[in-house]
Formats: C-alpha cells, structure tokens, sequence
C-alpha cells in the first residue's frame, strides 16, 4: 500500500455519495508557482485571505475557496464533512490542480484533514491552522443566537445592525467579522451566508472531520495560536497519530487567527513548511 493511501479506495464524490458543489473562489495569481488552495473558517469567507494572499503569490498560485453556504458559494441544506470535502476535490479536478499545498483554518482546517484522509494524492503538502482532529464543545453559540436573532426587516443602516448586534456580542471586532456576511439588496438586508444551514449544522461542524483509524503521512504543519485554547498541548499527541509528519508552529502572540492578527510570523511559518526536507522526515 503507498504511504500515503488509506481504508477508502476513492473519494466519496467519486463514489456516488455525495453530491459536490461547485464553489465559488478568488484568484490572486502567482501562475507558475506550485499551488495553495486555502479554506476559511465558520462564518468566514475568501476574502478573509486577501492580506495574506498578496503575499503568498512570491511563492505560489494562490486560490481562496468559499466553502459551501459561505460567501458566494451555493446554498444547500445539508452540510456535513463528506460533502465539504468533496467540494474541494471537485475544484481541484475542474481546475486541473495536482498536488497542492492545502491550508485550512478552523472550520476550514476540518475540511482540509478530510481531503488529506480522502483523496492523499492529490495534496503535496498539508498546512492546519488553529483546530485539532477532535470533537469540541459548542462554540459560536452566542453568535449564532445574534444573527438569528437580527431583525433584517427592521435594519436601516449597517451602524444599526452593528448595535442591535452589540447586546449579545460586546467584542467589537468579533461584530464587525459577523457583519461581513450582512449584504444589501436596495433599502433591505439579508445574510449573503446561509444562516439557516450553518445553524442546524452546527454540531455537525464541531464534531472530528476524520475517522479514528485515519492516517495521513504526507507533509504537515500545524500553525496554532499561542493564546487560543482550539488546539491544547494534549492535543498534540493526538495530532500525529493522524498525521506522522506533522511539524508544530506555535504563534505564541496569537489566538485563533494567526493569518490575520500576526501575519508576518504566519508567512513566516508557511515559508519554513515549504523549505522543509520532508523526505528526511520518519
């Protein structure tokens, strides 16, 4: 068996099972590099990799996905980690993209273990950033009260959403990220994200993205934040039993969005998992 191949002889999409989405993606160039797909985080989207992006183009062909009932990508009601995974490996088929560097965060994170565990060939190399192989207790929750909760009806200005908002989420910069999916249509608001879905799936989406047996021995980091509590040091041991390989960056000045609060030291990080010599590497 090769060393990176696992129990599933095929992709689910490629079973049958699921049915992909065709996600919708940004581009930020960098053609003639090895490619980087990157996934978002829950009630995230592309465009939370612009900054970071600009940068990565030095080194690769940089494409940010919107995973599915996020940003521009289709809405559907179900959503679990089988189907996500899919998607990603349909965008990967379509674009004609082989052995890709594919960097998760979060939610993202989740999705991109499960394509390793699904479809290793098609990855050179995995970067996780901020989540673990594991079950977590809610999380979110008061967010998904908020937005639930917003009377889009009544909204006269982006101002007034923000403050309706503030009783339940006093952390201003925690608003403002659930405020980037509130879109404008005329004198009216909707969420752009489908807050329906996400909301059913919520456990779902908290739950391990991968199986207890599932091994993936090809090359990986983990970017985690030093002040977040997402991925514990008892974590770690449970991290390379899936993933042998797996090399640990700690952002020690960061929480859970290292790309976005400490953004040199993770394209830092991202630059020292490229000049690795993974062929060395038990």
């Amino acid at each position: 068996m090769p060393p990176n191949e696992v129990a599933r002889s095929a992709p689910f999409y490629q079973l049958g099972l699921v049915t992909p989405q065709k996600l919708a993606y940004r581009y930020f160039g960098g053609e003639g590099n090895p490619p980087i797909v990157l996934l978002h985080g829950l009630l995230g989207s592309s465009r939370n990799w612009v900054s970071a992006a600009k940068e990565l183009v030095k080194d690769y062909e940089v494409f940010a996905l919107d995973l599915r009932n996020h940003g521009d990508s289709p809405h559907c009601d179900s959503m679990d980690f089988g189907e996500m995974a899919a998607d990603v490996l349909q965008f990967l088929e379509e674009h004609e993209l082989d052995q890709v560097c594919l960097l998760g965060h979060s939610l993202g994170g989740k999705v991109a273990m499960r394509v390793a565990m699904e479809s290793p060939e098609s990855l050179e190399s995995l970067i996780i950033v901020d989540i673990a192989p594991r079950d977590y207790p809610p999380y979110h929750q008061r967010d998904f009260d908020a937005m639930n909760a917003l009377p889009l009806a009544e909204l006269t200005s982006r101002k007034d959403a923000d403050e309706r908002l503030a009783e339940q989420v006093p952390d201003w910069a925690q608003r403002q990220f659930l405020l980037t999916n509130l879109a404008r249509e005329g004198d009216a608001f909707k969420w752009s994200i489908n807050l329906r879905a996400l909301t059913a799936a919520r456990d779902v989406m908290r739950a391990n993205s991968i199986g207890a047996s599932d091994v993936f021995n090809g090359a990986t980091t983990y970017i985690l934040g030093g002040q977040s509590r997402f991925v514990l040091p008892e974590d770690w041991r449970i991290i390379n039993r899936h993933f042998p390989k797996a090399r640990i960056e700690l952002i020690d000045e960061s929480g859970h969005n290292p790309h976005i609060e400490k953004r040199d030291r993770f394209l830092g990080a991202i630059e020292r998992h490229r000049e690795v010599d993974w062929g060395s590497m038990v």
